[in-house]
């Protein structure tokens, strides 16, 4: 893992109307942000994003603004770099235990020891890689998936980022899932994060590849938590991915880009099962047409 007692780190202020300082941190989260702090100007909502220095400045950059994509009226301000300071020792208050849907809680490996009781815990570093659980698209497949019958589930998971999903997957039933990111930096990530959930070698496996090219199936389970135009791009393979019976779950989209996926959906032959909208963030539980409703 990265050291957090770097010299430095990276910043990128985001810009947006006012009252988006939710969007904001939000956007910032799903690049990546190992944190984020308001730093409102007048009339305009500012977060200042920091970033690890494991990655050049153009990378963040580059992912910021694949993730500003449906967002026109957000702007990078500027960005540079700041000296660490307690900032290497302050960003891990950032990640407080988090109770998500109805049986699980999302924790930092520092707060190992709280956990409540009645909630399944989910180790996360929070590194470079999306997917701490503190953003609302993870939240919703989180919420969305505690809800299916996985037991002996065979699973896939792609841009699996930082395996939270997989993670999640096989704590709850699942007998192996697929993890697959087309950023190779990311599996170590996971890897790391599999050892802090004590989950088995061979429960999940580790692959780097574009969506689900090359992928063979059938599986009970497939999740995707990316963007919609590459979830778009993925739909015509998600029919003959999934056995009888099996649910595909579809995240990262906004609750606006709902009508435009649902359309995507039918035309290739799926059905919606379950949704869920948590602020501007929507995700869905599709399963094939030619299955039995209620099944």
């Amino acid at each position: 893992m990265t050291n957090t007692t770097d010299s430095y780190w990276w910043y990128v202020t985001l810009e947006g109307g006012p009252g988006s300082e939710e969007v904001l941190a939000s956007l910032a989260e799903m690049s990546g942000s190992i944190g984020s702090e308001e730093s409102g100007a007048g009339s305009s909502a500012l977060i200042r994003a920091y970033y690890r220095t494991s990655q050049d400045l153009g990378f963040w950059v580059e992912r910021l603004e694949e993730a500003l994509s449906p967002w026109p009226e957000i702007k990078i301000a500027d960005m540079g770099k700041i000296e660490n300071k307690q900032w290497h020792t302050d960003w891990k208050d950032a990640f407080p235990p988090l109770p998500v849907g109805e049986r699980l809680v999302v924790l930092a490996p520092w707060h190992r020891g709280t956990e409540p009781a009645d909630r399944m815990p989910l180790y996360i570093y929070p590194g470079s890689a999306f997917g701490t659980g503190y953003h609302e698209s993870t939240q919703i497949v989180l919420t969305l998936m505690e809800k299916l019958s996985l037991e002996d589930a065979e699973g896939a998971d792609i841009g699996t980022g930082s395996g939270i999903l997989a993670i999640a997957a096989v704590k709850l039933g699942a007998a192996r899932v697929r993890a697959r990111d087309l950023d190779p930096a990311v599996l170590s990530e996971v890897r790391h994060n599999l050892e802090l959930n004590g989950i088995e070698p061979g429960r999940v496996d580790l692959e780097e590849g574009n969506l689900l090219d090359g992928m063979e199936g059938p599986v009970n389970l497939l999740t995707a938590n990316i963007i919609i135009e590459p979830l778009l791009d993925m739909l015509p393979s998600v029919p003959g991915m999934l056995a009888p019976g099996g649910r595909a779950l579809f995240s990262g989209l906004l609750a606006k880009e709902r009508d435009r996926f649902l359309a995507a959906l039918e035309e290739q032959g799926l059905r919606i099962v379950d949704e869920l909208v948590i602020n501007d963030w929507w995700g869905v539980v599709a399963a094939r047409n030619d299955e039995q409703p209620g099944r």
